[in-house]
């Protein structure tokens, strides 16, 4: 039905799960059409009614449920108020999401096949391919991936304002219904996620762990079908797992309510997130990663090998790792007593050697946080290959295997005194350990006061040169940090250094770094400050940094 037929006090009805899996009506009164709500869409507001929605007024997990007027469909229950206390809600019309629909899409995406081609079909040079690139991509230094901050990069992007959420009518929020997570990894999914517009709550799975997006579709053709009535994120093209699910009830809210349920069969995957609708295409196969988790040294746990599978994507990847990683180590190790583990992980990217990292921790008191595995070597190399500028990268598999110690089994450092040098760490509980360190000074900062530096060897970042390719970016994961049982004594040199084409020079004589940079090319070598790094051996991790200040005797010995 055209919008130029619908009128105010005209009466449909709707369509949506209340349980289970089988749809039921509710009733709709128009009240009017919103114009120009979105750039060239519009916005039919009607009021529902039945009696649990009576209650629970707009629900979270409506999205995409259909609406008619005349047996005629008119659009999908799209948008609402938080906090609303009528049951009105905001229907984006039918034509804006058939629109999104009848977009043209690529063969594959960031080197995925978006479609189940016929193996016979090559489609060559005409081959359309596309990227996941903009905004979506993380924006920072990618040698310091931070989780969090690509959260909140996501969220400028897509002009989320949580300040305005309560007066504004906002999109029907998708509740990511995650099952087998613990309640802190969830809560720390809600911290990454819920800027995007995106809810994380408990709820069941088909499988270990699971996350989902409860929503009704409203069109159906050919292998396609159309939901939501608003985006998701925006992803435009993209591949992510689709499901089909069961509901269980609705949850009423009053700051806004939501459908509990949880997936019950795969089928197809999202492949276009647009303003209007998202598109799901029931013939494609979305990439998605293995992920496993061996966990030692909880006796008598009987769960101790972990596995699932995460959606192929540039922000989603690394945050469902973290989240997935952290729950199944809360879930073995959660005890209220103090737990150090080491981590050994192997990535394995599509056309690459396979990769082995190392990551150490130590919980005090209590189980490891989800936060905690956002920071690890793996899920930060993961999003690193995902988000690289330079080609499409495919993750193939991941693994990691802890060994957990109930101890703290670290030194904690208490301070470092001078002598010519000397560290002095202390465990927890036992004996102290004293390191005398040797740390020779360059002649030409005679007179001068040096600060040296002392933290441990995990935290401590090797000199790389900065990566020109995907190749040289997973190179530089191979050895990142000095050794895990050691401390760092380090300062600057006031030399400098430079990077280029893979390499690393340190302590350029004055003068040098003029002569070597090209007069006629932008290519040159990257200048830093040389540090200079002591590595002292201990038998066990150190916690804790200081600092402290050596005055250089102005005549050498």
């Amino acid at each position: 039905m055209p919008l130029s037929e619908i009128h105010p006090g005209m009466k449909g009805y709707g369509l949506t799960v209340f349980s289970g899996t089988k749809p039921e009506r509710f009733d709709v009164e128009v009240i009017d059409v919103l114009r120009n709500f979105q750039p060239k869409q519009d916005l039919i507001l009607v009021k529902t009614k039945h009696p649990r929605l009576e209650v629970t007024k707009v629900v979270a997990g409506m999205s995409g449920s259909p609406i008619y007027l005349n047996d005629k469909m008119i659009g999908a229950y799209a948008y609402g108020w938080s906090f609303g206390s009528e049951p009105v809600a905001g229907v984006t019309p039918i034509r804006n999401m058939l629109d999104e629909m009848a977009r043209p899409l690529p063969e594959r995406i960031d080197g995925w096949p978006l479609r189940l081609l016929p193996q016979a079909v090559n489609a060559g040079p005409r081959e359309r391919h596309a990227s996941l690139d903009g905004a979506h991509r993380y924006q920072g230094d990618l040698a310091h991936y931070d989780l969090r901050e690509h959260a909140a990069q996501l969220a400028r992007s897509l002009g989320v304002d949580a300040s305005h959420a309560v007066s504004a009518l906002t999109p029907v929020s998708t509740p990511i219904l995650m099952g087998g997570m613990s309640s802190r990894s969830i809560a720390f999914a809600q911290q990454l996620m819920g800027p995007l517009g995106l809810e994380p709550l408990q709820a069941g799975g088909g499988g270990a762990e699971e996350a989902s997006a409860p929503t009704r579709y409203v069109r159906v053709e050919g292998d396609k079908l159309v939901a939501f009535g608003h985006p998701m994120s925006e992803l435009g093209v993209t591949a992510l797992p689709t499901a089909i699910g069961r509901v269980l009830w609705f949850l009423a809210s009053d700051q806004r309510s939501f459908k509990i349920g949880m997936a019950v069969r795969q089928v197809g995957a999202l492949v276009n997130d647009r303003q209007s609708a998202i598109v799901v295409s029931q013939g494609a196969k979305a990439p998605v990663i293995p992920i496993k988790m061996s966990i030692h040294g909880a006796p008598g746990f009987p769960s101790a090998n972990w596995s699932f599978e995460v959606a192929h994507d540039k922000f989603m990847t690394p945050s469902f790792a973290a989240v997935a990683l952290g729950s199944a180590l809360q879930r073995v190790a959660n005890e209220h007593q103090d737990v150090s583990w080491t981590a050994t992980s192997k990535l394995k990217i599509k056309g690459f050697p396979e990769l082995t990292l190392q990551d150490y921790g130590v919980a005090m008191g209590g189980t490891p946080e989800a936060g905690e595995f956002a920071r690890s070597n793996l899920v930060r190399a993961i999003a690193t290959v995902l988000n690289n500028p330079w080609q499409p990268a495919i993750i193939e598999s991941a693994s990691m295997d802890i060994e957990l110690r109930y101890a703290r089994d670290i030194l904690r450092l208490r301070g470092a005194d001078v002598l010519e040098s000397e560290l002095d760490a202390g465990a927890p509980a036992g004996p102290d350990v004293t390191r005398v360190v040797s740390v020779p000074i360059p002649a030409h900062l005679a007179g001068q006061t040096v600060n040296l530096e002392i933290e441990p060897g995990y935290t401590e970042e090797r000199d790389q040169a900065s990566p020109d390719s995907l190749a040289d970016m997973i190179r530089n994961f191979e050895n990142p940090v000095y050794p895990a049982k050691s401390a760092v004594v380090s300062f600057g040199t006031g030399d400098a250094g430079v990077s280029f084409k893979g390499r690393v020079a340190h302590d350029l004589p004055p003068g040098a770094l003029d002569v070597i940079r090209p007069e006629t090319s932008s290519i040159a070598p990257e200048s830093f400050p040389t540090t200079t790094r002591v590595v002292v051996d201990l038998p066990q991790f150190m916690v804790g940094r200081d600092r402290v200040s050596v005055t250089v005797r102005p005549v050498l010995r």
